[in-house]
């Protein structure tokens, strides 16, 4: 690939977003969002979990690693977990994660880590318009860039 058609590849992106939702909470502030037709870029596809503490670090590299360029988690606030502490287990295994992305070199921003509760579509929409603009300022991922042959 010459410089000019990476320079056109990066003009045109488009930030392909995974977001790990939990039930309870962000999931149902994503649906609300919809309801209420709060506008947000299309970018982000939904995965949707019974609780933030299910995301394993694993399925976040494995997202990046086929080609999302960004990762959001949205649980319920902190002491509002339908599972007790399915929310502070998230938390922890994100610290982990950005450890772990430090480690490869790619930037912690790409991964967003987001309290929503059922109530804040407006801050689901919120939330997808930031992490969405904040990605397209990266650029693609850097799996991407190392593994395109």
């Amino acid at each position: 690939m010459d410089m000019s058609e990476t320079a056109k590849n990066i003009e045109n992106f488009e930030p392909r977003i995974v977001a790990f939702l939990c039930h309870w909470c962000t999931y149902t502030g994503a649906d609300l969002a919809g309801t209420t037709r709060q506008q947000y870029p299309p970018n982000v596809r939904v995965v949707h979990l019974m609780c933030s503490g299910a995301v394993d670090v694993v399925y976040v590299m494995k997202a990046l690693m086929d080609g999302a360029d960004g990762v959001i988690i949205g649980g319920c606030h902190p002491g509002d977990c339908h599972y007790q502490s399915g929310n502070y287990k998230a938390r922890r295994r994100v610290a982990i994660l950005k450890t772990i992305l430090k480690e490869f070199g790619i930037p912690e921003e790409r991964v967003t880590l987001k309290w929503i509760s059922a109530s804040e579509g407006r801050l689901f929409a919120e939330t997808v318009r930031e992490v969405t603009a904040k990605i397209a300022a990266l650029g693609p991922s850097e799996f991407k860039r190392e593994w395109d042959v």
